[in-house]
């Protein structure tokens, strides 16, 4: 008999609205070249809003039955997932009343390179030969000079699965990350294409603390097929009273 080694439930969420989801609107609503932030993008904090979202989500988790609450919490390092984390770490959203959040440099933001602050129409401006370039390759391949490619992202992703699927066999595991690492999750968990997973990413953004969660369940083999049981559910943060936003990470070249 064949043995799979996965967690029991995963459960994937984006992090609460950030200040750069603010200022890239702005930034496209007055059709600027460059998208005005003070910090780094990996220091790039929750809005007031995304701060409620958050909490919100975590009070949605604690509201579930002790036995079925997240026992391991992983996160991006970026300062607006972890914020999104410890948000629903001090709601009591997992199990036991933890407290801790292991930060995971693999589900890490997409890098952008040289496209890194500058809007669409910045991208166009500054790199018209890239822009072309990536407009015939498609964002799933196309590599931005110093950046990453979804495929990049996935191979990492990748390795950060085979982490928990050794270090947390059979424990319910939440990941608090990113808009595109949300959706290279699901393309590696249910096996799809190029194709597929750009049709899905097609249909709707990802919410701001929208939930996704997969079910494990081994057949008479004893192999297991992660089952999509939740997909970017918003009801926990209408719920709360939070307004639900769904704006595309920081950086256009991310869409």
């Amino acid at each position: 008999m064949e043995r799979q080694h996965w967690p029991a439930q995963l459960w994937l969420v984006r992090h609460g609205q950030s200040q750069g989801n603010l200022a890239r609107d702005e930034a496209h609503e007055g059709g600027k070249l460059v998208i005005d932030l003070k910090w780094r993008d990996v220091d790039v904090p929750l809005s007031d809003l995304g701060e409620q979202q958050a909490a919100a989500a975590g009070r949605w988790f604690a509201k579930r039955p002790e036995a079925e609450r997240p026992q391991i919490l992983l996160s991006s390092p970026y300062v607006r997932a972890r914020q999104t984390a410890d948000a629903i770490c001090k709601a009591g959203g997992l199990a036991g009343g933890a407290k801790s959040t292991v930060l995971d440099e693999r589900l890490r933001e997409r890098e952008f390179g040289v496209f890194d602050g500058l809007t669409t129409a910045g991208i166009r401006a500054r790199y018209p030969d890239e822009a072309a370039h990536r407009a015939k390759m498609g964002k799933f391949y196309h590599r931005p000079p110093g950046g990453e490619s979804w495929a990049d992202v996935i191979l990492r992703l990748r390795s950060s699965l085979n982490s928990i699927a050794l270090q947390y066999e059979g424990k319910r595991v939440l990941i608090v990350c990113h808009q595109v690492v949300v959706l290279c999750m699901r393309y590696i968990l249910e096996e799809l294409t190029e194709a597929q997973i750009l049709d899905i990413d097609r249909q709707a953004e990802i919410l701001n603390c929208g939930i996704a969660a997969y079910d494990f369940s081994a057949d008479h083999k004893g192999l297991c097929v992660p089952q999509l049981a939740l997909w970017n559910h918003g009801a926990p943060i209408e719920a709360e009273g939070a307004s639900r936003t769904s704006a595309p990470d920081i950086m256009a070249g991310s869409r």
